[in-house]
């Protein structure tokens, strides 16, 4: 890890934390919730010892990168992530490098799509993990229709009232909620009732997924103990308002072409209605270039941590194609 290059870089108002490694094309990487950087570790080495450039930024809110108000979760839409992604790559791509590599997981996913639908022009081709694209249903907000299918322990409404999860979480202890968010490796519904946070109980010992090691949680622990949780929970605060904002993308498609993938435990591939969408032409009408849909089997949510090795190749083979010559 000591190859990798670390800066700051000031885009869209906000001090945004970069880690970067190697020469070539631009990838960028997006993580999701709980996470950083840190997440694309094992792609970055890889796809840097591929030809590629590997860019992995701490979003708005989470680890090194600074300045966003985290008191105001209106500050954390879709609008003002994609505007401080955007900001990057116009700051940091190579001269004449108009449009970069995107891969994106979770958080990162969603966002990935919505960079994909206001700024295609920035994008030569998009590998996303996990969260199938999402079209805006106009006739309700996101969260009034998780509470209506879940009930109020769904973990994406438990995130909803500002300082109520981040107590409980303060209970439990960063390590904890860290290693419990990563351990969840089942496709039902993740349910938060109040005091009974992941089921276990706070004084349980810590058991490790087999792909995640003492040093990588650490790293992590160390990180959220010095931001937090607010910043991160606030994406989730912000989705009827990013609803409200984008009533202009209703029914647009994303014109990027993308590769997809997502492991057969994940929570997300077993949401209501989601196979159905991914199986039967809803996907492919909303994404027209999406070009593969691959399901790994026994793999849960947190796949290019899981299973790098695979993950590493599905987007090398994927981006290659878009060389003109191979890095």
């Amino acid at each position: 890890m000591e190859m990798i290059e670390h800066k700051m870089v000031a885009v869209n108002g906000i001090n945004m934390h970069v880690a970067e490694l190697g020469k070539g094309p631009m990838i960028l990487f997006i993580h999701g919730f709980p996470q950083i950087w840190y997440t694309w570790r094992h792609q970055i080495r890889y796809l840097a010892s591929q030809g590629y450039r590997a860019v992995a930024p701490d979003l708005r809110g989470y680890g090194d990168t600074t300045g966003a108000p985290t008191d105001d979760p209106t500050k954390f839409t879709t609008l003002h992530v994609v505007g401080d992604l955007v900001a990057l790559i116009n700051t940091v791509a190579a001269p004449g490098e108009d449009k970069v590599f995107l891969v994106g997981h979770d958080w990162g996913a969603y966002i990935a799509w919505d960079l994909c639908l206001y700024r295609p022009d920035k994008v030569k081709a998009l590998v996303n993990m996990s969260v199938p694209f999402n079209p805006r249903n106009p006739e309700i907000k996101p969260v009034d229709r998780l509470r209506a299918v879940y009930g109020n322990d769904y973990y994406i409404i438990r995130f909803q009232e500002v300082g109520e999860i981040e107590g409980e979480f303060a209970v439990w202890g960063t390590e904890r909620v860290l290693n419990d968010s990563f351990s969840y490796n089942k496709p039902d519904p993740l349910l938060l009732p109040k005091g009974k946070v992941f089921g276990n109980s706070p004084d349980a010992p810590i058991s490790l997924p087999s792909w995640l090691s003492k040093e990588d949680l650490a790293y992590y622990t160390t990180k959220f103990e010095k931001t937090g949780f607010t910043g991160a929970l606030n994406y989730y605060r912000a989705l009827n308002i990013n609803w409200e904002l984008t009533g202009p993308w209703s029914e647009a498609q994303v014109k990027v072409a993308v590769k997809f993938i997502v492991g057969e435990l994940d929570q997300t591939y077993h949401m209501i209605g989601v196979k159905d969408y991914i199986e039967k032409g809803g996907f492919k009408k909303d994404v027209p270039l999406l070009e593969d849909v691959i399901i790994l089997q026994g793999v849960g949510h947190f796949l290019q941590e899981e299973k790098p090795d695979e993950i590493n190749k599905h987007i090398h083979q994927f981006v290659k194609q878009f060389c003109t010559t191979e890095p």
